[in-house]
């Protein structure tokens, strides 16, 4: 064997050495990271979720600048409605801007990631991590700009579960509860986590609830109105033909609500 042919074997050799070494601290590093079941009361399957996400996940869930739960929330939709515009974002915002219940905007970037943009100083990216017919595990990367917060970036891990349920006049609903974590990127403000925890919190919190407070009047307007809703839809520039014609059967099945939608207890 001459030597260029042993330095060659040797290059190879120290290369596969690298690799192995490489794929074994990765493993062991999933191996390490763990994210508790519990959240806030409520029980998730984090055990199906990928072991490189539990890795990316589980330092914003243990270091935290603010934690907030919000729920169980009733939403007026069935099921398969409700599910189909919570894993479809850009035909949710679409919706509820031209009904003029908000001013969301979202894009799809990519297989289950979308960026969103809340109208009032709030936008970034989704990420969908995990989901099966009762839970949603999403990542968050994004930004807040207001009077009160400077521009503050930051990630957040939101655990959604959600249940069929029965609304007080017997009709099909859903309901919902979030668990958030949110972890600031500022190190200065990070420093003050004490000091702003309660607003971030307070901030956190009004967010997520206005997101649930429009996907509510979303469905009432569906129950009351969707005939407005169809044109909507249709109104150019319409939405995919695939949602319209979505749209227009869940909309025709769909039970017509009252003018005042009450609230009572749900039954499941």
């Amino acid at each position: 064997m001459n030597g260029g042919a042993a330095i060659r074997i040797h290059a190879s050799a120290i290369s596969l050495a690298l690799l192995l070494v490489s794929l074994w601290s990765g493993h062991a590093q999933a191996e390490s990271c763990h994210i508790a079941p519990q959240h806030a009361g409520v029980t998730f399957p984090v055990e199906r979720v990928d072991p490189a996400w539990v890795c990316r996940l589980q330092p914003i869930i243990e270091d935290f600048t603010t934690a907030n739960k919000i729920g169980p929330v009733l939403t007026p939709l069935q099921e398969s409605v409700y599910v189909y515009l919570l894993d479809r974002p850009p035909v949710a915002a679409a919706l509820v801007n031209r009904l003029e219940l908000g001013l969301y905007k979202a894009e799809q970037r990519g297989p289950g990631r979308y960026w969103g943009n809340d109208g009032e100083g709030t936008e970034g990216l989704v990420e969908l991590v995990y989901l099966d017919p009762r839970h949603r595990l999403y990542y968050l990367e994004g930004s807040h700009h207001s009077t009160l917060l400077p521009h503050v970036t930051g990630k957040a891990v939101v655990l959604l579960s959600m249940a069929p349920v029965k609304d007080s006049a017997g009709h099909e609903a859903v309901e919902t509860t979030l668990v958030s974590y949110t972890r600031l990127d500022n190190r200065i403000l990070a420093g003050l986590v004490s000091l702003l925890r309660p607003l971030v919190g307070r901030t956190v919190s009004r967010k997520l609830m206005k997101g649930v407070d429009a996907v509510t009047q979303l469905g009432l307007e569906m129950r009351r109105h969707p005939d407005r809703v169809l044109f909507e839809a249709a109104d150019p520039p319409p939405l995919p033909p695939e949602d319209v014609a979505f749209l227009t059967q869940a909309l025709a099945a769909m039970p017509r609500a009252a003018t005042i939608y009450e609230k009572g207890p749900a039954s499941r």
